[in-house]
């Protein structure tokens, strides 16, 4: 043991010095610390997952609402059209007769043919474009009733007569007082009424709402200002 005049610190305090093990015993390895961005990549991943389900629910909901209008209008052109009356299903109030609706739903606009196929292409490219951050699972129903109803429709204008874009859509149910319709206008108010309730909720289609971040956003860690040193 060395000690420099005018200090009482030794050298072996001043430099540690490790402890061999003992004989036979392991020597033990540093632990691992668990990467930083672990915690982040099972975010991403599991949103991921939310998202496809979504997008899943979206699309499914989308072709079962096509199929039974495609379904039901097959069904009433081959069996109703030409009749005269009017089959009743519920007294005078409601009774199924096939139009041919060169306008929009509940034969609206009917000049407007082109224009109206126009609007179902841009509300299918925009729902698509929606469905890229959807992660609500009541978005995900009502865009799906709304895509099924605009492809349901789109496609009576692209290949019924009497040309392409310029098709008439088959209704055929009709409400005493009011308008003669299809399951496709059905399947587009019930969406677009969703959607309002959705919207005065504050329900956002990526999860969040109108005064939170979208789920995932608000565990993310917020940037702190640098100290200036003060």
């Amino acid at each position: 043991m060395i000690s420099t005049p005018g200090s009482h610190q030794t050298q072996d305090e001043a430099v540690p010095t490790a402890r061999p093990s003992a004989a036979g015993e392991p020597v033990s390895a540093p632990e691992e610390q668990p990467a930083a961005g672990s915690g982040a990549t099972a975010a991403e991943g599991t949103r991921a997952v939310v998202r496809r389900r979504r997008i899943s629910l979206l699309l499914a909901v989308a072709l079962v609402a096509y199929l039974v209008d495609l379904g039901s209008k097959l069904l009433v052109v081959a069996r109703l059209e030409g009749r005269t009356d009017p089959i009743k299903v519920i007294g005078d109030w409601m009774t199924f007769q096939v139009i041919r609706n060169p306008g929009a739903a509940f034969s609206m606009g009917q000049a407007m043919t082109v224009l109206f196929t126009a609007i179902a292409v841009g509300v299918i490219v925009v729902i698509w474009r929606i469905a890229r951050r959807l992660y609500s699972l009541p978005w995900a129903i009502a865009l799906g009733l709304l895509l099924g109803g605009a492809l349901g429709n789109l496609t009576d204008r692209l290949f019924r007569a009497p040309s392409v874009f310029r098709g008439h859509v088959v209704d055929f149910i009709s409400v005493q007082h009011f308008a003669v319709f299809n399951l496709a206008d059905s399947a587009i108010v019930c969406g677009g009424i969703l959607v309002v309730l959705l919207s005065f909720r504050g329900s956002n289609p990526d999860g969040s709402t109108h005064s939170a971040p979208a789920k995932g956003e608000a565990d993310s860690p917020e940037e702190k200002p640098e100290s200036d040193g003060s």
